[in-house]
């Protein structure tokens, strides 16, 4: 499979290694993983900032990004993404000053 986006391969490296420091081991989980991921897109330069935020319904699509996440922290978090049997994603464009990113909850079931 190719990648459609050449920034995706540095981006999921960011999230891995961000994972990495915040999970302080080199562990990966086994079993069931549960995982949050709230996508925060880049507000466009050109909406006026008077004008109320619009919802995200441009790409990418929620599932390249979900894709992205769950292939990143495959081998740092968790042994394979398979392992998650429960998700839940959103995406929205970022509000006047916001930082653009993304909030990952975990939770991995013991």
């Amino acid at each position: 499979m190719v990648e459609s986006s050449k920034a995706v391969g540095p981006w999921r490296e960011r999230v891995a290694l961000q994972a990495a420091h915040e999970t302080g081991t080199t562990a990966v989980w086994t079993g069931p993983v549960h995982i949050s991921l709230e996508f925060v897109l880049p507000r466009p330069t050109s909406l006026p900032k008077s004008k109320p935020t619009p919802a995200a319904v441009k790409r990418p699509d929620t599932d390249k990004l979900v894709r992205a996440v769950l292939d990143a922290l495959t081998g740092v978090v968790w042994g394979d993404d398979s392992q998650v049997v429960a998700l839940h994603a959103t995406k929205r464009v970022a509000e006047l000053g916001e930082q653009p990113g993304v909030s990952i909850t975990a939770v991995h079931d013991l």
